[in-house]
């Protein structure tokens, strides 16, 4: 099993190369804004669980956001492996996916995290923000405190795989193409 962690800040490319990756390499992409658009507009408990944090405005608990993952991975056991896009978002997601993989004798491979710099990932989010319908994309000041929020909460997840000697960095800037062949290498070195 490949189970990769697609890491970067809003804006680095995220979704763009997993779509990419899966195909290659056969793997299940499991984009954690996906699975909440998919249980809340299936009206699962889950979703319903999740609707009522998001209504008032509050952050989702790690509990149901790992509770949907696990049945997205339950619901799909015959795949090559998984492309976590979007988590995890804080060290103890990153635990608790540990463990969530430990259940089925698996683990991550890689975290591969795209680097690019705070003005390349306005300027990429600005322009998605023409096209994206998402409010928030066309809000520079938005689009900063994003890239602050990822810096101090999600930036340490990177730490944490780096200690288990699972972290990459993988330059971000240049083509789609040679972003793609740059995730490419090193996951083939890791498999």
């Amino acid at each position: 099993m490949i189970n990769l962690i697609l890491f970067g800040p809003p804006g680095s490319g995220k979704g763009t190369q997993a779509a990419r990756l899966t195909e290659k390499y056969d793997l299940l992409h499991i984009s954690t804004g996906d699975l909440f658009r998919y249980e809340m507009g299936n009206n699962t408990p889950l979703g319903q669980e999740a609707k009522s944090y998001i209504e008032k405005g509050e952050l989702v608990p790690d509990s149901v956001t790992i509770g949907m993952l696990r049945n997205k991975v339950e619901a799909n056991p015959d795949v090559a492996g998984y492309i976590f896009d979007g988590f995890p978002r804080t060290v103890a997601q990153a635990e608790a996916l540990d463990v969530l993989l430990g259940e089925r004798k698996e683990e991550v491979t890689a975290l591969l995290s795209l680097e690019v710099d705070d003005e390349e990932i306005v300027k990429r989010i600005l322009e998605r923000g023409k096209t994206s319908g998402r409010p928030d994309d066309n809000d520079e000041s938005i689009i900063r405190n994003r890239i602050e929020v990822y810096n101090s909460e999600t930036a340490p997840v990177f730490d944490y795989y780096d200690k288990k000697g699972k972290s990459q960095k993988i330059d971000g800037i240049g083509s789609i193409e040679e972003i793609f062949d740059r995730l490419c290498t090193a996951i083939d070195k890791e498999i």
